[in-house]
């Protein structure tokens, strides 16, 4: 019995120590309480479990130059596991005094939890390492750790001309759709170091498709800037499709820069002075020329196409019943502006009901432009047995390579129908179950089944059925007001009319975003589409005038609320960035969430 009730405590001791080491633990630190202005600080949020909803607190008295960088941390020792996850966030002093860091916030397990709060003092200005000594920022700032070269002797006086902005066009005289890159290097000279930066003013390519090829990690390599040796990186890579002819602009990327530049003056130990400052330094405007596509030998069929494809068009199969299904796909791949034209549309006899396709995209955008496959899906069924041709179908592009149009042909395809009653043939069918007209009456058939009435048959007036029938409009009479009171009451919830009318909507553009819950690429995919359909819709553009300005602007002059126009242009972000960054399940379902609801406000307010 004591053995029973020590084991019971020993249970219980052991349930209580479980609990407790898997309590959720998130808390901040800070690389140093007490720094000088001059310095930076870094403060790490850490969790021991993972979560959703990160909200970094405002860091007031401080400015944000790096972050927020996560790492994660996963081990398994001896059967047990141990988890950590962690923002940190690089901030610099803008005054004196003592700050407050606030609680971060962050969803675990259904529950939100908050981090402590760290006092930091902010103090007097305080010596810093030797240049030659000290760690380049220029390196530190993009995760390259690196004591500095000792550098040759400078020239007297650089006053922040050792950092340019350069952007690099592949092509100024491209074809319309033609693809083309802009690359964004910072040129930074040995004698200068950056520690921070930070843009100023995106690059807007008006008049073009564009794509932003991701940098994942920013390398620093060496190279030259007119004929000198400079240190650099690349900011941010872009294809580009221009969308038509004449002479288009794209505007400047600019950053402000935060450096450390020699003054030319030296110290009273003969070393180099430095000081710090800030530059804004811009890539310049660029022009491009684009040349339209040669009306000569244009073809009839031409939608836009350019670059160089396969056509195809493949049926499942080619034998079947009436009233079975089959798939004809219609295909492009290749290299080229492969979101931007159309399929040709197959023609099929009438006794094959053809649906509307399911279009479908499997490509990928390197910086050499667009690449992969485009198809439209047709659900056809055949109603009637018989042998029925589909006609070959042409595809057109034009060939960057030859200058010159190309026209592909697919081959007939010949469908046979097994099984089913042939065309017209309906009556014919009927009266082959009936036997031969007799002689007597040539229009009469002998009957095969004996239809015999009794003698004395009752009449109808009087009968049970005639006075049901006699009654049955004064029944449905009430059923009719209310029907009708019912329908008023709707019509005048005008209201919950437009609401129920929007909803559907919305979620009618939503419905791919819908079915690719939880598949981050192509939820973000479908989501954008969606978007831009509504856009088309509701506004009348096309794709090539779906910047961000056109939009905000059109949807402004549509009387769209500032608030709704706002969260539209958020999602249209949200879309373009959530390719390249961390998602989860719940962040999605918010995103689509937003959506329905944005779409539903822009369809009352337009």
């Amino acid at each position: 019995m004591k053995q029973a009730i020590m084991n019971k405590y020993i249970l219980l001791l052991l349930l209580t120590a479980q609990s407790l080491l898997a309590q959720v633990e998130f808390k901040a630190t800070v690389s140093k309480s007490t720094i000088g202005i001059n310095e930076r600080l870094r403060v790490d949020f850490t969790m021991n479990d993972d979560g959703d909803n990160f909200e970094a607190p405002a860091f007031e008295g401080f400015k944000i130059f790096g972050g927020p960088n996560q790492s994660v941390n996963y081990s398994w020792v001896n059967g047990r596991k141990s988890f950590s996850k962690s923002y940190s966030f690089f901030l610099m002093p803008t005054k004196k005094g003592t700050f407050i860091i606030k609680p971060a916030s962050i969803e675990i397990g259904g529950k939100v939890y908050k981090t402590n709060p760290v006092k930091v003092t902010v103090g007097n200005a305080v010596a810093q390492p030797e240049p030659e000594e000290e760690e380049d920022p220029f390196a530190i700032i993009f995760g390259n750790r690196r004591p500095r070269q000792v550098a040759p002797p400078p020239p007297p006086e650089l006053k922040g001309d050792g950092i340019h902005l350069v952007a690099e066009i592949s092509n100024t005289n491209p074809y319309v759709n033609e693809p083309i890159t802009a690359i964004y290097k910072l040129y930074v000279s040995p004698y200068v170091s950056v520690s921070d930066f930070r843009e100023a003013t995106s690059p807007k390519y008006n008049n073009f498709w564009s794509q932003s090829i991701d940098v994942k990690n920013l390398s620093v390599q060496m190279g030259k800037y007119n004929g000198e040796d400079y240190r650099y990186v690349i900011l941010r890579k872009t294809v580009l499709y221009p969308q038509k002819a004449g002479k288009l602009t794209i505007e400047p990327l600019m950053l402000d820069i935060t450096m450390q530049a020699p003054t030319g003056r030296r110290d009273m130990f003969g070393r180099m002075e430095y000081a710090n400052g800030t530059k804004k330094v811009s890539a310049g405007a660029k022009s491009i020329t684009v040349k339209a596509l040669p009306e000569t030998g244009k073809p009839e069929d031409f939608t836009g196409a350019v670059g160089h494809f396969d056509f195809k068009v493949k049926p499942s199969k080619t034998t079947l019943k009436a009233g079975e299904s089959l798939q004809l796909e219609v295909s492009a791949a290749g290299r080229g502006n492969m979101k931007l034209f159309t399929l040709p549309k197959p023609v099929v006899p009438n006794a094959l009901e053809m649906y509307d396709p399911e279009h479908k995209e499997n490509v990928t955008t390197p910086l050499t432009g667009m690449q992969g496959t485009i198809s439209d899906n047709y659900t056809i069924v055949p109603q009637y047995k018989g042998t029925y041709t589909i006609k070959p179908l042409t595809f057109s592009y034009f060939d960057l390579n030859t200058k010159s149009y190309k026209t592909l042909s697919s081959e007939a395809i010949q469908l046979n129908v097994l099984d089913g009653v042939m065309p017209n043939s309906s009556e014919a069918a009927a009266s082959a179950n009936k036997q031969t007209v007799t002689k007597s009456d040539q229009f009469a058939f002998i009957k095969s089944n004996a239809e015999l009435l009794p003698v004395n048959r009752k009449d109808f007036l009087g009968s049970g059925l005639f006075y049901a029938l006699l009654l049955a409009p004064f029944c449905i009479i009430p059923i009719i007001i209310l029907a009708k009171k019912k329908k008023e009451a709707i019509d005048r919830d005008v209201t919950g009319n437009r609401i129920r009318q929007s909803n559907k909507l919305a979620k009618k553009f939503l419905s791919e975003a819908s079915k690719q819950m939880g598949n981050k690429e192509p939820f973000y995919d479908a989501m954008e589409r969606a978007l831009h359909n509504f856009l088309k819709a509701k506004l009348s553009i096309e794709t090539s005038e779906m910047s961000k300005e056109n939009i905000q602007e059109l949807l402004v002059s549509k009387k769209a609320q500032a608030e709704t126009v706002t969260d539209f242009m958020t999602l249209m972000k949200n879309c373009e960035f959530a390719r390249y960054a961390p998602s989860t399940s719940v962040a999605m379902q918010q995103d689509y969430d937003k959506a329905v609801s944005v779409i539903s406000e822009l369809s009352k307010q337009i």
